[in-house]
């Protein structure tokens, strides 16, 4: 099977895909690199160790509506793991049959592995983001001021990552205040008080008393197409304060753009991509996986000059 082609739900249920297969899943999802990137990872699998020579991964576009009679279909045809993206990552929780303790706390999987009786939902996406603000901004979420826009699966990991990383404050924001709320309550869940740490506000009435330094997160869906407008207005930000967008395709949204124009340090989300994406691959193949046979590809495709590692 070509693992660059964009498959569906009908493709899954007429074609046979071989081997040890692994997917990403979403709408939109066609811009998604993962396959690229994944498979570059599993090649240096295979030169290393011959059990992961029919190991492929795929792209599947599923809408939302879909998912459920996907993942029982996926199950039966063996693929061994799957990574879920927008609109998934939240939705899929009434899908599975079990949950790992980080994606119970961040109410949100991203990844599913394959177990007898179904899939295993488990969320890298905190992780990944920890490790992209490091490697990009050398932004260390300890004793950080964050302030985070949205409340999709990933706003939630990102939320739940930065509260247990020890952040000072985390500054919460969302278009939708019932959506917001949800993100709340989840994070209500968490040990030792943490919630106390949270401040949420409209989009429309950002925080007016934001310390000197600290980190903007866009962990909306806006920016996605190239004319999408900023989610939000950096210029409110205090000058020292850092932009980093979970959007990596396009490379500079209009969010990013507009925070470097302003002279800020600026990361979009290639570096979490990786990250989260390589500890999927080890949670499937149970081995170590590096980080620069992946970057290197996913720079490749988006035809971005290479990084220093």
């Amino acid at each position: 099977m070509i693992t660059e082609f964009t498959y569906t739900l009908r493709d899954l249920q007429e074609k046979d895909f071989p081997g040890t297969s692994l997917a990403v899943l979403g709408q939109p999802i066609a811009h998604s690199i993962s396959p690229v990137m994944q498979n570059a990872a599993i090649k240096a699998l295979q030169e290393k160790n011959s059990r992961f020579k029919d190991w492929a991964y795929y792209r599947f576009e599923i809408a939302p509506e879909e998912l459920p009679d996907a993942l029982p279909l996926f199950h039966r045809k063996n693929f061994l793991g799957l990574n879920l993206t927008v609109p998934h990552k939240v939705i899929a929780l009434d899908c599975i049959q079990g949950i790992s303790a980080d994606g119970e706390r961040m109410g949100a999987v991203n990844t599913l592995v394959w177990d007898e009786l179904g899939y295993d939902g488990f969320n890298t996406d905190g992780y990944g983001l920890e490790r992209g603000l490091e490697e990009d901004l050398g932004f260390s979420l300890e004793g950080a001021s964050v302030l985070l826009i949205g409340a999709g699966g990933a706003a939630r990991a990102a939320a739940v990552q930065c509260l247990l990383c020890g952040c000072e404050r985390l500054y919460l924001g969302n278009r939708s205040i019932e959506r917001l709320a949800e993100v709340l309550s989840v994070l209500e869940d968490l040990p030792g008080g943490l919630a106390k740490k949270v401040e949420s506000f409209a989009l429309a009435e950002p925080p007016t008393d934001l310390p000197e330094t600290g980190v903007l997160i866009n962990a909306t869906a806006l920016g996605l197409k190239p004319n999408d407008p900023s989610p939000f207005e950096t210029a409110v930000l205090p000058p020292s304060w850092k932009v980093y967008d979970m959007i990596y395709n396009p490379p500079a949204t209009t969010l990013l753009r507009q925070a470097s124009g302003e002279n800020r340090s600026v990361a979009n989300g290639l570096s979490m991509l990786v990250h989260q994406g390589a500890r999927s691959l080890e949670l499937w193949s149970h081995e170590a996986v590096g980080t620069r046979p992946m970057m290197s590809a996913a720079l490749h495709a988006l035809r971005q000059p290479p990084r220093l590692l």
